[in-house]
């Protein structure tokens, strides 16, 4: 797949790693780009500049340290306070502003925020034109492909999007009335990359490879954004990227390279978040990691209970150590029978 051009920056490979909240942090999003993905973009950030100087939040916005560009994923539903906050990122060091109005969170629509947004037209217009003024660097925005089924109106979003000087759009292939059920629509992307000439990221049910390449072709869209199947898995970037480029599959990484991975993961947890909120948050992704091994749902059972960073290596060492050996006897009973 060709590179994607947004603004003065260039997406190598068109492989986008979606911003998800209590996901993207700056861990994952530095493994994922070592991984193959060509962006990154953080976890989403209240446009509440009131709300910042939470914990929480200003984890969020640590990107120091990031590969460029550097993107950052605002949400809100004023927009002079959405402009102010793409102001405050940028002076932060953000070099991409990206426009959240595809989350379906209810905890986010009841602010009138994330995917709400797409039952105002003349307040998206709003909330774009002001953001794209307040800031030098390219703004993108995130939508869904309308309100419910009888409100698909991503057409008519997208081509706002174009008039007000959004540098590019993505499009996860479901409404909000849907939140994450059934399949994403890949011909509603198809529509609205028809619609307009600004780059396009197709969005919604990318699991494989192939999955990559056949939406690739039902879409037309310039480039995918990927998020739910790169959780415990972030070397699906690589994967997608050769596959496209060669037509041919990559060897799935073997069990040392995974515990290398997770291990790796688990050390730059700890380290950003520190020792308690590190543990806390490790134990999803690791659950994420291990969910498709042998054993995985017995050992997630006594490793969310530890409290320890060392206690959790440990384990995780463990886990694989047996993996191994059962491999192992395995291979001794083939040979012998």
């Amino acid at each position: 797949m060709s590179a994607v051009r947004i603004g003065p920056y260039t997406v190598p490979n068109g492989l986008v790693l979606a911003p998800m909240a209590g996901v993207t942090d700056q861990p994952f999003r530095q493994l994922c780009r070592r991984l193959g993905a060509g962006l990154v973009v953080s976890e989403m950030v209240s446009a509440d500049l009131s709300l910042w100087n939470s914990r929480k939040s200003s984890l969020r916005r640590v990107h120091g340290g990031d590969p460029e560009p550097r993107a950052v994923q605002i949400a809100g539903g004023d927009p002079q306070m959405l402009a102010a906050a793409a102001q405050a990122n940028v002076q932060a060091g953000a070099q991409i502003i990206d426009i959240n109005m595809g989350c379906p969170a209810k905890k986010v629509c009841n602010k009138a925020a994330g995917s709400a947004l797409l039952k105002d037209q003349a307040l998206v217009a709003s909330i774009l034109h002001a953001v794209v003024a307040a800031v030098s660097v390219p703004v993108t925005l995130k939508i869904r492909t309308g309100w419910d089924r009888d409100n698909r109106n991503g057409i008519d979003i997208a081509r706002i999007a174009e008039q007000a000087g959004i540098s590019a759009l993505a499009v996860h292939g479901r409404t909000r009335a849907d939140l994450y059920t059934g399949s994403a629509e890949y011909d509603t992307i198809a529509a609205i990359k028809h619609a307009v000439s600004i780059p396009v990221f197709a969005n919604g049910d990318i699991t494989s490879p192939e999955k990559a390449r056949h939406v690739l072709d039902a879409t037309g869209a310039d480039g995918l954004l990927i998020g739910r199947a790169a959780q415990g898995r972030p070397w699906i970037f690589r994967e997608i990227e050769h596959y496209l480029r060669t037509g041919e599959k990559r060897a799935a990484p073997g069990l040392d390279e995974v515990e290398r991975i997770l291990l790796e993961h688990l050390a730059a947890l700890h380290a950003f978040y520190g020792d308690v909120m590190g543990v806390r948050i490790a134990r999803k992704h690791v659950g994420w990691y291990l969910a498709t091994l042998p054993g995985a749902r017995e050992f997630r059972a006594h490793f969310n209970q530890l409290e320890d960073k060392h206690a959790q290596c440990a384990n995780v060492c463990e886990f694989f150590r047996e993996r191994h050996e059962s491999l192992v006897t395995k291979d001794e009973e083939g040979v012998a029978a």
